[in-house]
C-alpha cells in the first residue's frame, strides 16, 4: 500500500534573467508503507526542493503530493504545517536544533506542533533510544556533532511519523559517526514503523541501502538540462 504518491509534481523559481527555471518535474513517484528508499543525486540537482515539496515546506506549482489520502499540495500553509507535524519527521543535514534549548526541550518543542500534544516520557524515551539519556539537559553547543545528529533523529521520530525524510543526514559527520548515524536512522524508522526517504550523493551512504534510485530517473527537469 502506497504511503506517499506523487503525480505531475512541478516547481520552478525565478531565474536571474527574469524567466522561470524548472527545478522539479516529477510525473510520478511512490513510496510504500515501511519502505526505505535512497535517492542518488548530485548537489544542486533539486533533491532538497523535492523533499521540501513532499513536506509542504514549499508549495508546488502543480501536481499532487498524497500522504495517505491527504494531498499536501492542495492545503493552505497552516494546514501543510499541521499535516507535516502529524505525519512527517524531517532530518536536516545541518540538524536545525534550537541553540537556546536543551536536548529534551528541542524534542518536546517538535512534539508541540503535532496533534498528539507533548509527551515528556516519550521524548525522554526517544533520547534514551539514541543514547543520550545522560544529555537531556545539555544544550546543542555542549554536544559533539554526532550527538547533535542523534537529537535530530529523536526529534524526527518523537511524534511517531508515518514518513521520515532525510536530507544528506550524514553530510556533516566523519565516516565513523556517519555510519553509526545512518544505522540509527534506519533502525529507529523500522522500530517505529515509519517509511524512510533519504537523499544523498555519498556512495557509502547509498551503498547501505538495498533500494536505491537515481533522482535523474524521476525528475524530468534534470533531463531537460542534460547535454
Amino acid at each position: 500500500m502506497s504511503l506517499l504518491t506523487l503525480s505531475s509534481l512541478r516547481k520552478s523559481f525565478v531565474s536571474p534573467d527574469g524567466g522561470r527555471k524548472v527545478i522539479v518535474d516529477v510525473p510520478e513517484f511512490s513510496l510504500e508503507a515501511g519502505q526505505q528508499l535512497a535517492l542518488r543525486g548530485e548537489s544542486g540537482s533539486g533533491k532538497t526542493t523535492f523533499l521540501h515539496l513532499i513536506a509542504g515546506i514549499l508549495a508546488a506549482d502543480a501536481g499532487s503530493v498524497l500522504i495517505g489520502d491527504r494531498d499536501m499540495a492542495k492545503l493552505s500553509e497552516h494546514a501543510r504545517d499541521r499535516l507535516r507535524a502529524e505525519s512527517i519527521g524531517y532530518i536536516f543535514q545541518t540538524f536545525n536544533l534550537l541553540q537556546g534549548y536543551s536536548c529534551l526541550e528541542n524534542v518536546l518543542l517538535g512534539m508541540a506542533f503535532g496533534g498528539g500534544g507533548v509527551d515528556r516520557p516519550r521524548a525522554m524515551a526517544m533520547l534514551e533510544r539514541v543514547g543520550l539519556s545522560h544529555r537531556l539537559h545539555h544544550f546543542p553547543r555542549q554536544l559533539s556533532t554526532g550527538q547533535q545528529q542523534r537529537v535530530a533523529v529523536a526529534r524526527a521520530l518523537a511524534n511517531r511519523p508515518k514518513l521520515v525524510l532525510a536530507d544528506e543526514p550524514t553530510g556533516n559527520l566523519d565516516r565513523k559517526n556517519a555510519r553509526e548515524a545512518l544505522a540509527l536512522i534506519r533502525e529507529t524508522c523500522r522500530e517505529n514503523g515509519a517509511s524512510l526517504l533519504l537523499v544523498s550523493h555519498d556512495p557509502e551512504v547509498l551503498g547501505a541501502f538495498e533500494d536505491v534510485r537515481d533522482f535523474a530517473e524521476i525528475n524530468q527537469a534534470l533531463k531537460e538540462v542534460a547535454p
